[in-house]
């Protein structure tokens, strides 16, 4: 793993650990999007890779972006994929499912890994293959309860990222259970959706975690 990669990584996600996942996002919109998430508070962002032309999206949002934050893809499913991603100049590689080969090519890359697991006995395979967060996925059907039990065993350094189904008005829960952060997808961001709109829900997203971070912290 390259440290400066998982350096920026822990830099962006602690300043806020939440992933826009931008599924269906066509080349000519990444940039207008992209930008108006990262105003409003984004640092990492996920381009998944059955979106239209997806490395170049990737691609351009990287140029755009550099390395004030997090760029990468999702729905990466073989080793030919990581380095499609790294070569197209991706950080981080996203994954539904925790597959050792590609955990290890992404971190022989250089690149940030986060498989996706649905169980304890995936999430530590994943841990022992060299991933640096577990994207619990579904969350539907991982409500907090289950989180809790998950961060009673996993190191407290290793973020758990729910992702599925995640609203604002989902986060208290969620972290109150342990969770570090979350990964938002068409509540976010859907194929055709304005930037302005997109934009305006990120930034709902963004007030309910700082909410929800000020309510802890005063608690």
């Amino acid at each position: 793993m390259s440290e400066q990669a998982i350096d920026h990584f822990r830099e962006h996600f602690a300043s806020l650990p939440l992933i826009a996942i931008l599924r269906g996002i066509t080349p000519d919109e990444v940039v207008a999007v992209g930008r108006g998430l990262f105003d409003v508070g984004f640092r990492v962002i996920e381009i998944p890779l059955n979106s239209p032309e997806p490395l170049e999206s990737l691609a351009r949002l990287a140029a755009e972006l550099g390395r004030d934050a997090t760029i990468g893809c999702g729905t990466v499913l073989t080793p030919g994929q990581v380095a499609a991603v790294a070569a197209a100049g991706g950080r981080i590689v996203v994954s539904p499912n925790a597959d050792a080969d590609v955990i290890k090519a992404t971190v022989s890359a250089g690149l940030v890994s986060a498989p996706g697991v649905a169980t304890p006995g995936e999430g530590f395979a994943a841990v022992a293959a060299g991933a640096n967060l577990l994207k619990l996925f579904p969350a539907e059907q991982l409500p907090p309860r289950v989180i809790k039990s998950w961060r009673a065993v996993f190191p407290n350094t290793l973020p758990l990222v729910p992702v599925g189904g995640i609203s604002p008005e989902s986060l208290s829960g969620y972290l109150a259970a342990g969770a570090d952060g979350f990964g938002l997808g068409s509540a976010l961001y859907a194929a055709g959706r304005d930037p302005r709109e997109t934009a305006r829900r990120g930034e709902a997203f963004v007030e309910a975690w700082r909410s929800v971070r000020q309510t802890t912290r005063s608690g």
